[in-house]
C-alpha cells in the first residue's frame, strides 16, 4: 500500500462530510439504539452494552493498522548447505497480495455479491442491520445477516467467529473505528489476503486471494484471472469447505466443485444487474469451460522429505515455545496449548529453519531405507521390516543424518525420535559398564563372576539366564562384555552400581525415558525398561563415549531466523563431562574388543567382514536384542561419528529370530555408503589414548597383583588400566587346598576319608563360595515353578572353589555293596560300571591282576562325581573294580572282566560270594569316560609279576591266559618289549554300528554310553522325542560316551552311529532315556 494512505492527513477515501450527511448518520443511529433498546429489553439496554464493551480495548490506528497488515507467511527448512528442505508443513497456504494485484473484476464481484454498499457506509450497512434486528426481535423464519466487508474483516482478525449478540455489538463498533483510520483500498486488500477460499489442488486450505489463484487455477499472479475465474473466487468465501473444488488430499470434490459454479452464476447475475459487466461478458463468462481451467492435483511443498520436514517442525516448536515461556516445560506433549500456540507460531511466521542435516548424506540414508533387498521378510501381516538410524558427530552432537522408517505413506512416526523400544543388552555399557569403569568397581582385567544371581520377585525368584545358557565362572570384565553375559551386567547395575545411580547416569547421559518404576526394576539393564528408549538419545549416549566422556546433546536445529532475518534461536555446543578421558578409553578399547571378538562379530553380521574400511578406521560398538529378537540395535561409532541402528518390526511381537544381524548388516551398510560419499567426515583413523592409561599384569583369579603361586597357575592377563584404579593387594585368591567333591561342590574331608579319594590342588577363594551358592539355590529354586535342575545353574569352574565346609557325608556303618554292571570294551582299553546307591559311597578303585588272578594291586583310583570309567593300556591282565566309602571302608571286589576271567580273592577273613556277573547286552548305566589312561604297573615295581602282552583280541574266545608260577623267572621280571604290531591297512568297509547303547537319566539331562565299534574313529548321536523318530543329529564325539542337556521333565530317545573314512554305520537299536 502507498504510504500516504497511511497517514491521517492525506487519506483518500476518509472525506470531510458535510453537515447534512453527518446529521443523517446521526438519525440512522438513533433509530438503529432504539431497536437495540427494543432487542435488548428496554432500559437494560444501555447497562448491557456497557458491561459488553468494559473489558473491549479502544484500539488506536496504530494497533489496527498493525492488525490488518499482519499476514500469515509460509516458513522454509534448509539442509546443513544452506540448500531448501522445503516449505514447513502446514494445512494452509497463506500469499499476501498487493492491492495493485487485485484485477478490478475480483472487486467488482466481491462487492456486488457480499456489500453492494461498500464505497458508501461507514462500516455498516443501516438498512441491512436493520433489517437483520427486526427479523431478530420478531423471531422470523429467515434471518439474514448484514455485515459489511468491513465487518467481516474485524470479525476475522479481532474477533470470535461465535454467532452471539455480544460478538456483533462489538463487531458494529469496530467496524466503525476501523472506517475512520482505514481507506477502502485498505480494507478490500485486508479482506481479500485474509478470507479463506476453501482447499487447492495441493490440499492446503487457501486463504487470500492469492493463494487462491494458485492453488485452484494453478495462476501464480491474480491479476491472470479472467472475468468467470474471479467471479468463481469472489463467490468462496461465504462458504469455503461449501465451495471447495479440492479435498483435504488435493482431489477434485465434484459437489463442492457444482456448489461453487452455482454460487459463481449468482455473481455475475449480480455484476450484470449492478452495471459491472456487460450482458456479452456475463454469457462469456457463464460459457467459460471453469473446470478445464482447474489445477492438476499437486505434491505438497514436503511430499520429497516428509519425514524429515515433520521433524524440523517438531523440533522447531519446542524451541520456539521455549522461547516464548523460557521457564516452561520444553517436553510437555504436542497436545498441550503452549505447544499448539508456538506451532501455529512457527507455521505462519514465515521463519526460516536452519538444520544440520547433510543432504547428500540423509539422500544415502533414506536410499538405504527405501531398497528392498537391505530386509529381510515381512511380517505375518504383510507389514515390512522396519529401520531406525542416527548419525552422530560426537564432537557437537549434531545429527547429520537419520533414518525414520521405510516409508511415510506406510508409518508417519518417526521412528528415530518417537518410537520407544527396549534396548536389549545395548544398555550394559551406558547403565553398568560406564558407571562401574569410572568408580572404579571394575577394570578390563577385572575377575567377575559368571554365576547365577537370584533376583526376589515378592514371594517368589528369578533366575536370569545369559544367551549362550551357560555359567562359566570366574572370567574377566572384558570377556564378560565381549560375550555380553548378563549376569555381570546385572550384578553391577543391582550390587556394585547401584540401580539409583545406574539410572542417574544413564539421565546425564540423555536418556530421558527412565521413568519411577524402572527402579524397581532389577533387569532394567537388560533393556526391561517401563517404555524402552529412542535411537537418538541411545545414540547420543554412545557418542559420549566416542567424545571421551563428554556428552552432547544431539540436535538438529543449527538457528531459526524470523521473517525480518533477525536470528532469534542460534544453537550452542556446550558439553557436559559425565566420565573421565580414561573411562572413555577404556569403554571404548572394551567395544573394540566386542566388534572384533564378541558378539559383534556373530556370522549373520560381522562388523570386520561388512564395513570396508575395518582396519583402516577403528569401530567400537554393542548389539542389543529382545525376548525372541523383538528388537535388534546395533550402536557403534568411530572417532568421528557415531551410528545407532534398530531393526525390527511395527510389532516386538515379530520377531527377527532369522535375521538377528540385520541391525550390523545395516550399520555397516550405511556406514560404507556415508564413507564413500563423505570420506572428509573420517578424518581420525584410531582412537586417541588419553594419559593415564597405564598396562598391568594381574592374577585370572583375583584381578589383583600375581603371587608366586599365580604365576605357578599360568592364568594370568595382561590389560590396560586407568592408573588411579590399578590394584596395589597381591592376590589372594589361589589357595593350596585338600578337598573331596560332592555333588559338584569341594568339600573338606573327613579324617578318616582315604587319601587316594581326597585331591589336593590350588584351589580359588571366590567372593561368594560354591557351597553358599547352592544354598540359595535351593531355596530360591524350591519356591519357583519353572526353574532348572540344580546342576544347571552350577559354574563350570565350581571344581576350582575353595573348601569352606565339611564334606556333609557320614559313615552308615556298613561297607559299600561290590559294584555291579562291571564290563570291559573290546578294545580291552576301557571298564566302566554303574555307581552305588550308597550315599556315603566317596569313590572306587581300580585291582588288576597279571598273574592270572592270583593276587591283584591297586592300580586306580576315581571318585563320585568322575567319569565312572577306568581307561586303560590293552593288556592280558584282569581286573575288579571294589568302592570304598567315606570312612575308607572298601567294599568286596565286582565280577573280574579281562582276559582271563576268574573269580576274585577274598579282600577280609569271612568269604563274601562272587557277585553275579551280567549277561551280554545287560543293561549299563552311568556310563561317562575319565580323563586319565590306567597303565600297567611299570618294570622296577617288584612285587607286580608281569606277563607279555597278548595281542588284541587274542583271547577273546574265553581261554584262560596261561599260569604264571608265583615265582617268576629272573628274566620275566622286567617286561619284554612290546611285539611289533603289524601296520594296519585302512579302513576300506564303514564300521559296524555301535552295540549295547545305554543310557543314564539325571534332572539335567542324559548320559549315554556304549561299546567300542571296531575300526571307529567318530561316532554321531541322533536324538528324538518319540520311539518312532524322526531322530536329528545332536552331535559327534571320539569317544564311547555322550552327555546332552535335557530340562525335566523329559523323555527322550537316542541312537548312535560309527564312522571312518569308509563312511558311516547302519544306526544302533533305540535306547530310551527319562528324567527321574
Amino acid at each position: 500500500m502507498a504510504d500516504e494512505n497511511k497517514t491521517p492527513e492525506n487519506k483518500p477515501s476518509v472525506k470531510k462530510r458535510s453537515f447534512f450527511r453527518k446529521t443523517l448518520t446521526f438519525f440512522k443511529w438513533v433509530v438503529i439504539l432504539g431497536f437495540a433498546i427494543l432487542l435488548f429489553g428496554g432500559g437494560a439496554a444501555a447497562g448491557y452494552v456497557t458491561s459488553i464493551l468494559k473489558d473491549e480495548p479502544v484500539r488506536s490506528r496504530a494497533s489496527i493498522e498493525q492488525a490488518i497488515d499482519e499476514n500469515a507467511i509460509t516458513g522454509f527448512a534448509y539442509f546443513r548447505d544452506s540448500a531448501p528442505i522445503g516449505q514447513l508443513r502446514t494445512d494452509e497456504d497463506r500469499r499476501p497480495v498487493v492491492y495493485e494485484q487485485i484485477p478490478q473484476s475480483a472487486i467488482d464481484a466481491l462487492v456486488s455479491i457480499e456489500d453492494k454498499s461498500f464505497y458508501e457506509h461507514p462500516g455498516i450497512d443501516t438498512k441491512s442491520t436493520l433489517r437483520a434486528v427486526k427479523q431478530k426481535l420478531l423471531n422470523e423464519s429467515v434471518q439474514t445477516g448484514g455485515s459489511t466487508l468491513t465487518q467481516q474483516l474485524a470479525r476475522r482478525v479481532f474477533l470470535s467467529l461465535d454467532k452471539t449478540n455480544d460478538r456483533k455489538i462489538k463487531e458494529i463498533l469496530l467496524s466503525l473505528r476501523m472506517e475512520r483510520f482505514l481507506s477502502k483500498e485498505e480494507i478490500m486488500t485486508a479482506y481479500l489476503n485474509k478470507m479463506p477460499f476453501g482447499k487447492g489442488s495441493a490440499g492446503y486450505n487457501l486463504f487470500g486471494i492469492k493463494a487462491a489463484a494458485k492453488g485452484i487455477f494453478g495462476l501464480s499472479d491474480p491479476s491472470q484471472l479472467n472475468l468467470a475465474q474471479a467471479a468463481y473466487l469472489s463467490g468462496l468465501p461465504q462458504l469455503p469447505t461449501t465451495y471447495s473444488a479440492f479435498d483435504s488430499r488435493g482431489g477434485f470434490n465434484e459437489k463442492g466443485f457444482n456448489n461453487a459454479v452455482s454460487r459463481q452464476h449468482r455473481v455475475l447475475a449480480n455484476m450484470l444487474e449492478d452495471g459491472k459487466i456487460t450482458q456479452g461478458e456475463y454469457d462469456e463468462a457463464l460459457a467459460f469451460d471453469l473446470q478445464g481451467s482447474l489445477s492438476g492435483k499437486m505434491p505438497k511443498a514436503y511430499a520429497t522429505y516428509p519425514y524429515l520436514m515433520a521433524e524440523v517442525e517438531r523440533e522447531a516448536t519446542k524451541i520456539i515455545m521455549t522461547l516464548q515461556n523460557p521457564g516452561g516445560d520444553a517436553s510437555s506433549g504436542e497436545s498441550s496449548s503452549s505447544y499448539e500456540t508456538a506451532n501455529q507460531l512457527l507455521l505462519t511466521g514465515g521463519y526460516r529453519v536452519y538444520t544440520t542435516i547433510d543432504k547428500d548424506i540423509y539422500k544415502t540414508m533414506r536410499g538405504v531405507a527405501e531398497n528392498p533387498a537391505n530386509f529381510g521378510a515381512a511380517d505375518p501381516g504383510g507389514l515390512p521390516q522396519q529401520l531406525a538410524a542416527s548419525l552422530v558427530d560426537q564432537k557437537t552432537g549434531a545429527v547429520l543424518g537419520m533414518i525414520e522408517g521405510r516409508s511415510f505413506d506406510t508409518l508417519e512416526m518417526n521412528l528415530s525420535t518417537q518410537m520407544k523400544r527396549q534396548p536389549g543388552s545395548a544398555m550394559k555399557p551406558i547403565a553398568a559398564y560406564l558407571p562401574a569403569l569410572d568408580n572404579g568397581t571394575i577394570q578390563p582385567a577385572s575377575v567377575v563372576d559368571d554365576a547365577p544371581i537370584i533376583l526376589a520377585t515378592g514371594s517368589t525368584f528369578h533366575i536370569p539366564k545369559n544367551a549362550n545358557g551357560r555359567y562359566q565362572g570366574l572370567v574377566t570384565a572384558r570377556y564378560a562384555l565381549n560375550q555380553s553375559l548378563n549376569t555381570i551386567a546385572l550384578k553391577l547395575f543391582n550390587e556394585k552400581v547401584g540401580i539409583k545411580e545406574a539410572w542417574a547416569f544413564a539421565k546425564k547421559l540423555g536418556i530421558t525415558t527412565i521413568a519411577d518404576s524402572d527402579y524397581k526394576a532389577q533387569t532394567g539393564v537388560l533393556g526391561g525398561m517401563s517404555q524402552g528408549v529412542t535411537v537418538k538419545e541411545m545414540t547420543g549416549a554412545y557418542a559420549a563415549i566416542g567424545n571421551g566422556g563428554e556428552f552432547n546433546p544431539t540436535y538438529m536445529i543449527e538457528k531459526i531466523v524470523d521473517s525480518k532475518g533477525n536470528i532469534v534461536y542460534k544453537h550452542q555446543v556446550s558439553p557436559d563431562r559425565v566420565f573421565s578421558k580414561q573411562t572413555a578409553y577404556l569403554m571404548t578399547d572394551m567395544l573394540e574388543s566386542v566388534v572384533s571378538d564378541g558378539t559383534g562379530d556373530a556370522s549373520n553380521g560381522s562388523i570386520p567382514e561388512l564395513f570396508n574400511s575395518y582396519g583402516e578406521i577403528a569401530v567400537a560398538g554393542k548389539t542389543g536384542s529382545t525376548q525372541d529378537y523383538g528388537d535388534v540395535w546395533f550402536m557403534g561409532y568411530t572417532p568421528d561419528l557415531t551410528l545407532g541402528v534398530w531393526a525390527g518390526y511395527n510389532q516386538p511381537v515379530n520377531t527377527m529370530n532369522d535375521d538377528k544381524g540385520r541391525a550390523r548388516i545395516l550399520w555397516a551398510t550405511i556406514m560404507n555408503e556415508v564413507n564413500a560419499r563423505k570420506p572428509e567426515l573420517f578424518p581420525t583413523k584410531a582412537f586417541a589414548e588419553p594419559e593415564g592409561i597405564v598396562t598391568q599384569t594381574v592374577s585370572g583369579f583375583s584381578g589383583k597383583l600375581p603371587t608366586e603361586l599365580t604365576v605357578q597357575s599360568g592364568k594370568l592377563v595382561t590389560d590396560i588400566f586407568n592408573e588411579k584404579f590399578v590394584p596395589t593387594d597381591y592376590d589372594d585368591g589361589l589357595v593350596q587346598a585338600q578337598y573331596i567333591v560332592y555333588n559338584g561342590v569341594n568339600y573338606v574331608p573327613h579324617a578318616e576319608t582315604p587319601d587316594d579319594m581326597v585331591l589336593d590342588k590350588v584351589t580359588v577363594n571366590r567372593e561368594k563360595p560354591i557351597n553358599e551358592l547352592i544354598l540359595e539355590l535351593q531355596n530360591a529354586l524350591s519356591k519357583m515353578s519353572n526353574g532348572q535342575s540344580l546342576d544347571y545353574y552350577i559354574p563350570a569352574d565350581a571344581g576350582v572353589d575353595m573348601p569352606k565346609e565339611v564334606d556333609p557325608r557320614t559313615d552308615d556303618g556298613y561297607a559299600p555293596s561290590a559294584p555291579v554292571n562291571v564290563w570291559m570294551d573290546n578294545s580291552g582299553t576301557e571298564i566302566a560300571f554303574t555307581a552305588n546307591p550308597e550315599n556315603d559311597v566317596v569313590g572306587y578303585r581300580l585291582y588288576s591282576s597279571w598273574d592270572g588272578g592270583s593276587s591283584f594291586q591297586r592300580a586306580g583310583s576315581v571318585r563320585t562325581g568322575e567319569f565312572l570309567q577306568f581307561r586303560i593300556s590293552p593288556s592280558s591282565a584282569t581286573h575288579y573294580v571294589a568302592a570304598v566309602d567315606v570312612s575308607g571302608n572298601e567294599s568286596s571286589p565286582s565280577r573280574i572282566v579281562g582276559a582271563a576271567v576268574q573269580a576274585p580273592p577274598p579282600v577280609n577273613d569271612t568269604p563274601e560270594p562272587a557277585p553275579s556277573v551280567p549277561e551280554e547286552g545287560a543293561a549299563v548305566e552311568g556310563i561317562v569316560v575319565p580323563n586319565d589312561v590306567i597303565e600297567e604297573p611299570a618294570a622296577e615295581t617288584p612285587e607286580e609279576p608281569i606277563e607279555e602282552e597278548q595281542p588284541i583280541g587274542e583271547l577273546g574266545d574265553g581261554t584262560a591266559e596261561p599260569e604264571v608260577p608265583a615265582e617268576a623267572p629272573a628274566e620275566a621280571e622286567t617286561p619284554p618289549a612290546e611285539a611289533e604290531q603289524p601296520e594296519v591297512p585302512a579302513a576300506v568297509t564303514p564300521p559296524v554300528e555301535p552295540r549295547q547303547l545305554q543310557g543314564n537319566g539325571s534332572a539335567g539331562g542324559a548320559r549315554l554310553g556304549w561299546q567300542k565299534s571296531e575300526g571307529a574313529t567318530s561316532y554321531t548321536v541322533y536324538y528324538s522325542t518319540s520311539a518312532g523318530g524322526p531322530y536329528n543329529v545332536i552331535g559327534t564325539t571320539a569317544s564311547a560316551s555322550f552327555s546332552y542337556t535335557l530340562e525335566a521333565p523329559y523323555a527322550a530317545w537316542f541312537k548312535v552311529s560309527a564312522s571312518n573314512e569308509a563312511g558311516e554305520s547302519a544306526q544302533s537299536a533305540a535306547v530310551s532315556v527319562a528324567s527321574p
